[in-house]
């Protein structure tokens, strides 16, 4: 079995939305590249948009990461917007019900352009 990847995160700015994109698989030892990163984004961001395009690998834990982070962004009245899924991991967010909070993309114009609408 290969050994996870560390997950790394970085933020781009697009006026008030802030693009995360993460990189490498996404676990529980992944909190502080995805919780912390959010925390960390400044107060003026109204949007997130998550970038999964270089996230090979989400397993249970790395998905309940990310449902902490759209719940928070929910209760600061911000939108999330996610793109680059694999097919397989757009089911599994829409069967654990993360759709109703957020809005799943092919690429990261149209995450974008759903935040700012």
């Amino acid at each position: 079995m290969t050994q996870p990847t560390q997950t790394k995160a970085k933020v781009d700015r697009n006026g008030a939305v802030a693009i995360v994109r993460l990189e490498g698989d996404i676990t529980s030892a992944s909190r502080d590249a995805v919780l912390g990163t959010y925390e960390s984004l400044a107060a003026d961001v109204r949007g997130v948009a998550l970038d999964f395009v270089k996230v090979p690998y989400l397993n249970s834990s790395g998905i309940a990461l990310v449902i902490q982070l759209v719940m928070e962004a929910n209760k600061a009245a911000r939108k999330v917007a996610v793109f680059g899924l694999t097919p397989h991991f757009q089911k599994v967010f829409t069967m654990v019900g993360l759709t109703k909070y957020t809005s799943l993309h092919p690429g990261e114009a149209g995450a974008v352009g759903a935040l700012r609408a």
